[in-house]
């Protein structure tokens, strides 16, 4: 199976502070990967270092067998837009929105290169096929909607784009439970064939069962297998 994502080395962090600790990890084509640790132990920062939006990082990331890693001092974002167009769609934790926009507008949106644009209406069918929810609210300013519904409308602009890699940061952040396990069931359903996803969370009983594999990162570091629950220091109960 092909490697969508490999980390080596990656340290990275914000001004004098490292978040990140020497990382290396591997994501196979098809994998599903659950990122689990509490808060402000690296999950959001990892995510955020392969879209290159840390203020500083060092070590190689390859996304699909290209380089879009190693030295990064020049500030945060400067080249994301390189790395989107490689396969990169980021979904943040929070709902990041504009109000004032309404569904529609938000896919559209992340129909980012001339390719997605093109493909925008069957894309946003494949979407509504995943949060069938949203088909009624395509006209909706977003402001209007609950909070369920605008993050079925965040994530549902990320899948809209050309993505070898989906990277998901806390999509269960500020939810009912029950709202979190439908929008987690609906993201392990997504048939990801050459692709792969990474889910970080906090709750581990809401990605077991559906993901892959679960990785623990405490303190800047991944750890994998029998440890990385233990490691993330998150109660299983």
């Amino acid at each position: 199976m092909s490697e969508v994502l490999r980390i080596g080395g990656l340290s990275a962090g914000y001004g004098p502070l490292t978040v990140l600790h020497s990382v290396n990890l591997t994501v196979a084509a098809g994998e599903r990967v659950g990122l689990v640790g509490l808060n402000g132990h690296g999950k959001s920062t990892l995510l955020r270092a392969i879209a290159g939006l840390t203020g500083w990082q060092s070590g190689s990331i390859r996304l699909a067998g290209r380089e879009v890693g190693s030295t990064r001092s020049q500030g945060p974002g400067r080249y994301t837009h390189r790395i989107v167009r490689a396969g990169l769609a980021l979904m943040p934790q929070g709902d990041a929105i504009f109000h004032g926009l309404t569904v529609a507008d938000h896919l559209d949106s992340g129909a980012y290169t001339r390719a997605a644009w093109r493909d925008r209406r069957r894309r946003r069918e494949r979407v509504l096929a995943i949060f069938p929810a949203l088909e009624k609210l395509l006209d909706v300013p977003v402001g209007r909607l609950s909070g369920g519904e605008r993050r079925m409308t965040s994530l549902g602009r990320g899948l809209m784009a050309d993505a070898r890699l989906l990277l998901i940061d806390e999509p269960s952040l500020g939810l009912a439970p029950r709202i979190s396990q439908e929008l987690v069931a609906a993201l392990s359903a997504i048939e990801l064939g050459d692709s792969a996803m990474i889910i970080a969370e906090q709750n581990i009983p809401l990605l077991q069962g559906r993901v892959t594999r679960m990785l623990g990162i405490h303190a800047g570091r991944i750890k994998g297998g029998a440890e990385a629950v233990q490691l993330a220091g998150v109660n299983l109960h």
